[in-house]
């Protein structure tokens, strides 16, 4: 079985892995909000490959969203993740208020996301996030495992 971290997921995939329906994915990759970083889309019909990197970006953004926060503030916190350089998503939580975002890492250090920061509203513990995208990563292989044992 292939390492997860090593290797790409399809669109459809990435939807079943996330929850996030396909025409979400796709305006998300239009838009830049996440882009698939292994073979972006070039043109119609092509088939777009993310990371698994991008597959925990859409996680975290499913999850923000079902957490209550705008599109428009998910789009905010993954950009802000993006740049917080050496930010383990999986030691980290992300603390969002009205004005700004801070990730707290596990050793207790807080970065200031956004330059902001007025009544915490949402805590996203990005280690369930995590857990949870493997676990589902896990079912999905040994699923795939056990059709192409079946159908050989």
């Amino acid at each position: 079985m292939k390492n997860s971290l090593q290797m790409g997921f399809s669109g459809p995939t990435v939807c079943r892995l996330t929850g996030v329906t396909y025409r979400q994915l796709d305006y998300w990759a239009r838009t830049d909000l996440v882009t698939p970083s292994i073979t972006p889309a070039s043109g119609s019909g092509s088939k777009r490959t993310y990371s698994y990197r991008d597959v925990l970006e859409v996680k975290v953004i499913k999850s923000l969203l079902n957490s209550g926060v705008s599109l428009a503030r998910a789009r905010q916190a993954v950009e802000c993740l993006r740049n917080a350089l050496g930010a383990d998503l999986a030691a980290s939580s992300l603390v969002l208020s009205d004005s700004g975002s801070v990730l707290a890492h596990d050793d207790g250090d807080l970065v200031d996301l956004l330059r902001g920061g007025q009544g915490v509203f949402n805590i996203v513990p990005l280690a369930s996030v995590v857990a949870e995208l493997t676990s589902t990563l896990s079912k999905e292989q040994l699923s795939t495992s056990e059709r192409e044992h079946l159908s050989a």
